[in-house]
C-alpha cells in the first residue's frame, strides 16, 4: 500500500513537471522578421523563460495578421504583435495606444510601468468567449509621429479633405479621422506605409522605428514633413493562455519586461535621432496643447463608446500629471 501510494505520488510529481516543463509555441510579429528588434528582444525573453521551466519555441510572422490568425489556430499559445491588434484580448492592456494619451518619452515609460505593476495582475487577465488570456508583457515601439507629404499640411484643421491611412481593425482612429474630416484609407500594418509610399494616403502617423524599413522617405519626397507631435504611442502586448504554462509564468515575464523597460527606451530614443531634422516640423506649445484638448475630448468619447477601458484612461493620466504636474487636464475630471 505504501509503496502504492509511493509510486502514485511520483506519477503526478512527474505530471507536474512534464507540465511545466512541456515545449510551448509562441507567433512572434515583426516586420523585419528574424532579424527585427521585435524578434530579438523575443529570443532574449524565450532563453531567459528556460529559468522559470519553460520551454518556449518562437515563430516569427512578417505578417501580423496571420500571426494573429495562427493564434486563434491554436497553432500558437501565445502572440506577441501590436497592442491596437491585441485589445481585443485584452481591453485594458490594448487600450495604453489611446489617441494622444502618451505624448512623451517620459510618460510612456511611466505608463507601461503602471500597466504591469503586480496590482494590476487581475486587469491583466480577461476572458473573451470561453478562451482566457494573459498579458505578460508590453513593450515600447514608439511615438507615432504625423508623416504628410505636403509641408503645408501642418495643422490639424488640415487633415480636412486628405486621405489618412488608419489601420482598418482600429475602430478609434477611423472615428478620429472622419469627426476631424478626413478621409480614412483602410490598411494592414504590412501595406500602410506603401499606400503613403504611392500616393493612396496623404497623411499617416508611423514610429521612427518605421521610416528606414519601411523607406518612408519614398512619401516624404522632396515637399514631405514629419510633424514631431505624437498622435499615438505604439507598444506590443505578448498575450499567453496562461493553461499552457506554468503558475507563475505571467508574474515572471512582466517582470523581466519591465526590467528591460530603460534599454527598450534607450534603444527607441536612439532610433529617434536618426530621423532627418530636415523634414521635422515642431509645434509651438500653443498648438501642441490645443491637439491634446482635442484628442482628449476624441479619447473620453471612445472610452464612452467602449473601445478604450476606462481603467488605463486613468492610469494614462496618472501617467502624465505625475510626469507634468502642471499639465491643463490634471485639475479636470472625465478621465
Amino acid at each position: 500500500m505504501k509503496n502504492g501510494i509511493l509510486a502514485l505520488g511520483a506519477m503526478l510529481l512527474l505530471g507536474v513537471n512534464t507540465q511545466a516543463n512541456a515545449s510551448t509555441t509562441v507567433c512572434v510579429f515583426d516586420l523585419l522578421g528574424k532579424s527585427g528588434e521585435a524578434y530579438k528582444v523575443m529570443e532574449e525573453w524565450a532563453l531567459t523563460a528556460k529559468t522559470w521551466r519553460a520551454d518556449v519555441r518562437l515563430v516569427s510572422y512578417q505578417s501580423e495578421a496571420q500571426a494573429e490568425n495562427d493564434f486563434e489556430q491554436g497553432k500558437c499559445d501565445g502572440v506577441y504583435m501590436t497592442s491596437m491588434r491585441a485589445r481585443r484580448y485584452n481591453k485594458f492592456a490594448g487600450s495604453v495606444d489611446a489617441i494622444g494619451a502618451v505624448p512623451s518619452y517620459a510618460i510612456a515609460q511611466k505608463a507601461i510601468s503602471f500597466a504591469l505593476d503586480q496590482r494590476n495582475q487581475r486587469r491583466l487577465t480577461s476572458t473573451v468567449g470561453h478562451q482566457v488570456y494573459e498579458v505578460v508583457g508590453i513593450s515600447q515601439i514608439g511615438l507615432a509621429y504625423i508623416f504628410v507629404k505636403d509641408k503645408k499640411m501642418n495643422t490639424i484643421e488640415q487633415i480636412k479633405g486628405k486621405k489618412f491611412a488608419v489601420l482598418a481593425y482600429d475602430e478609434a482612429q477611423k472615428i478620429v479621422v472622419k469627426s476631424l474630416g478626413g478621409q480614412a484609407v483602410l490598411s494592414d500594418i504590412s501595406d500602410i506605409a506603401k499606400k503613403f509610399n504611392n500616393g493612396q494616403a496623404d497623411i499617416m502617423a508611423a514610429p521612427a522605428y518605421a521610416y528606414k524599413p519601411l523607406e518612408l522617405y519614398k512619401g516624404l519626397g522632396n515637399d514631405g514633413a514629419i510633424i514631431t507631435f505624437p498622435a499615438v504611442n505604439m507598444t506590443m502586448d505578448l498575450i499567453i493562455r496562461p493553461e499552457k504554462f506554468s503558475s507563475n509564468f505571467g508574474q515572471n515575464s512582466r517582470t523581466w519586461f519591465l526590467n528591460r523597460l530603460n534599454n527598450n527606451f534607450t534603444l527607441i530614443q536612439k532610433i529617434e535621432t536618426e530621423l532627418p531634422a530636415k523634414y521635422k516640423i515642431n509645434l509651438n506649445n500653443e498648438d501642441k496643447i490645443r491637439y491634446q484638448q482635442i484628442l482628449r475630448e476624441a479619447r473620453i468619447g471612445l472610452t464612452k463608446r467602449g473601445i478604450y477601458n476606462a481603467s488605463m484612461m486613468s492610469v494614462l493620466k496618472r501617467a502624465r500629471c505625475t510626469v507634468e504636474r502642471t499639465n491643463f487636464e490634471c485639475t479636470l475630471g472625465g478621465e
